[in-house]
């Protein structure tokens, strides 16, 4: 059981990391106005997350379904 609770405190720890990461990229997008961050890698945050919504709401219950379990996963710590 300890093995699981190392794997779940990593698996919680890269999504933390991942989140923030998503942010800041939406941040800056935002900020900088576009895909022309310096640093950043030429990828449009704000258009990919705008596509996973879509595709969650053309899924309509089910897609409303997949939310709520991410939602219910994310904040079982």
């Amino acid at each position: 059981m300890e093995i699981l609770t190392k794997v779940k405190g990593w698996a919680n720890s890269l999504t933390e990391v991942a989140i923030s990461l998503l942010a800041l990229g939406i941040v800056l997008e935002v900020l900088v106005g576009g895909k022309n961050v310096p640093f950043w890698p030429d990828i449009n945050v704000i258009g990919n997350v705008q596509e996973i919504i879509a595709g969650f709401s053309a899924q309509g219950i089910v897609g409303l379904v997949a939310i709520w379990v991410l939602y219910h996963i994310y904040n079982s710590k």
